[in-house]
């Protein structure tokens, strides 16, 4: 067995980078830039007023002033700003030149068509030329983009994006036992969860996954299986990785000329896990046990997906403080389902009683990961433990 930091540093080594390709800037949200965007234009493109008021120089303020236009954005006014002059002016109007002053309304008094300040103005309520980006400016956030990022791009006059393809994932469910959910199973049946659930945190790491039918516990169909899957940037695997009779995958993924990284992690769950390359594709072979395969798409299958779309890693562990006394560890890095709340401005991280493997409602209920390190010491509650959130 190898331990989990080297079994990660492993799985990243099978990345490959994607290609990119050419999106509507509608289509971006979650999307990984393949470049540098760079402004079309300034923004703003002029000096402009950040509030519903009146522009004036500056040198003006102790005296009547007489109103001689209005500005309006879309409608700017165009006059001369001469001495002992203001002009109306609304929110994202441009100041017209030879101004350098707004004062909002409610600290004007004004009759007719003149008007008086009548509080002390601290600032010019001027929002300057290019204060938020000028043209050139380049933007390459190293996350997916979200709804904000997509703003400012749409700001900054730009149309169509080049992203980096979202990496296709064929993941492939072995066992004779098991039945697609919405079917009947037999009496000696049970429904394959696992294929779903791996197939979404696929999908929330940002890439394209697609559930193959079942594979029958024979060669056959699994080679089968790996003939659809050709060509997927990311072959995944659940069930038939253990040593049982029926175990398969080690086998038929030999036979197909696999370059296997390793087999068998120090972890539980998840010990049962295949990592290698097959034809061009990575592979990774996850454990039939429902809880297992899940944690383990979590720990090895998410960073490999950020790695292939040039992702920084992400440090997921976090600290807090343990809710409940705890047992000394195994020789085995232990991922433990826990309840998270926050007590007086701390986190606080408490494993449920239960951790049993196939259980699945308990990791339904789970807020978070619980992290102990191989042969951790017995734990008193209050001690600082690390874990990481789930989504």
């Amino acid at each position: 067995m190898i331990s989990v930091s080297d079994a990660v540093s492993r799985v990243l080594s099978l990345a490959r980078p994607l290609p990119s390709e050419s999106i509507p800037l509608s289509e971006g949200l979650g999307r990984v830039l393949a470049a540098p965007v760079q402004a079309e234009l300034t923004q703003p493109p002029f000096h402009s007023a950040a509030m519903d008021g009146y522009a004036l120089r500056r040198t003006d303020l102790d005296g009547p002033l007489r109103v001689i236009g209005e500005a309006a954005a879309g409608r700017p006014w165009t006059g001369e700003a001469a001495a002992g002059t203001a002009v109306r002016i609304f929110t994202g109007a441009p100041v017209p030149e030879g101004y350098d002053l707004v004062v909002m309304q409610e600290d004007v008094k004004r009759e007719t068509d003149h008007i008086r300040v009548i509080e002390a103005q601290k600032r010019d309520n001027i929002r300057s030329q290019g204060i938020d980006f000028h043209k050139g400016t380049h933007f390459d956030p190293r996350r997916p983009l979200s709804a904000r990022d997509l703003g400012l791009i749409a700001a900054m006059n730009i149309a169509e994006l080049r992203v980096v393809r979202r990496p296709r994932v064929a993941i492939i469910a072995g066992g004779d036992e098991l039945v697609p959910p919405g079917s009947t199973p037999s009496p000696d049946q049970i429904i394959c969860s696992n294929d779903i659930a791996v197939a979404a945190v696929a999908r929330l790491a940002g890439a394209e996954a697609e559930c193959l039918p079942i594979a029958a516990d024979s060669i056959d169909s699994l080679r089968d299986r790996f003939s659809r899957a050709a060509g997927a940037d990311l072959i995944v695997t659940i069930g038939g990785a253990s040593v049982g009779d029926h175990d398969l995958i080690a086998a038929v993924t030999e036979g197909l000329g696999m370059q296997r990284e390793f087999y068998k992690v120090a972890m539980r769950p998840g010990k049962p896990l295949i990592a290698g390359k097959i034809k061009g594709s990575a592979m990774l072979g996850l454990p039939g046990n429902p809880v297992s395969s899940i944690v383990c798409a979590e720990i090895f299958m998410r960073p490999l997906l950020r790695e292939m779309v040039g992702l920084p890693r992400e440090e997921r562990l976090r600290r807090g403080r343990l809710g409940s006394d705890l047992s000394a560890e195994g020789n085995r890095m232990h991922f433990l389902r826990a309840a998270l709340e926050n007590v007086n401005c701390e986190e606080v991280v408490t494993p449920f009683p239960d951790q049993d493997s196939a259980r699945l409602g308990l990791l339904a209920e789970a807020d978070a990961l619980l992290v102990r390190p191989p042969n951790d010491p017995a734990r008193k509650k209050g001690t600082f433990v690390e874990f990481m959130r789930l989504d």
